[in-house]
């Protein structure tokens, strides 16, 4: 219904395409500039995946540190709270000045997007798994390793996943928020000469692509995580 609306109110009201094209408009030219989004898209994606990645694997150090760690946890939890504080769009130009217009500016503005939600859900996981349950294994002389691989992580898996969840949403924003301050390809350079020359049809196409690929994110670690955790599903039925 709000497709259709916003179709018949640009058709009515004859509002020119470079102010607001409705959404036929908008498809037709996602279809007629696929190849060039695409180019774009995959340049974007590979930076998604490898900041996804290396914010996967820096939270699960983090998390494990400030878990076993009481003063490290002290430490560096207020730290990682006020860096939330300040806004990514602030400082990704010193990336840029810094590490130049390739694509590893644009990988840590991914980290930085990704590392909170799931730094902080893993740690959450960790903490409050039942003092019952480690008091059990304690009491079968199992090693600090041992209850972490065998109670703690697999208790804190949901709590991982969900911030996996949020993270591979938020990963595209980061990534088309470093291209808009300086790339030489992906969606958010795509985006930025096209509201450049008022071609405003190309901007709502590679909305969608951005929206498309955060989508097929989500759903990629939804189903990772049936895999991972089943018990998980079952338990939610």
């Amino acid at each position: 219904l709000l497709l259709a609306g916003w179709e018949y109110i640009v058709r009515l009201r004859s509002v020119p395409d470079y102010i607001l094209p409705g959404p036929a408009q908008i498809v037709r030219t996602l279809i007629d500039h696929a190849p060039v989004i695409a180019g774009h898209a995959r340049s974007t994606l590979v930076e998604c995946l490898a900041g996804f990645a290396v914010a996967i694997v820096f939270s699960f150090i983090v998390a494990f540190l400030m878990d076993e760690i009481p003063l490290f946890r002290k430490a560096l939890y207020p730290l990682i709270v006020a860096s939330q504080t300040i806004p990514i769009v602030s400082v990704a130009p010193l990336f840029i000045i810094w590490f130049g217009y390739g694509m590893l500016p644009k990988i840590i503005v991914v980290v930085l997007v990704c590392f909170f939600p799931i730094v902080i859900s893993l740690l959450s996981g960790l903490t409050s798994v039942d003092d019952d349950y480690l008091e059990l294994f304690r009491s079968m002389q199992a090693s600090r390793l041992q209850i972490f691989r065998m109670v703690k992580l697999p208790l804190a898996m949901p709590s991982f996943f969900a911030g996996l969840r949020i993270s591979a949403a938020y990963s595209v924003m980061g990534a088309v928020i470093g291209e808009w301050l300086g790339a030489k390809q992906g969606l958010g350079t795509y985006m930025t000469l096209s509201q450049r020359s008022f071609q405003v049809d190309r901007v709502f196409a590679a909305i969608l692509a951005v929206t498309a690929l955060s989508a097929a994110l989500f759903l990629l670690v939804s189903f990772i995580e049936r895999l991972v955790i089943p018990w998980n599903r079952l338990s939610e039925k």
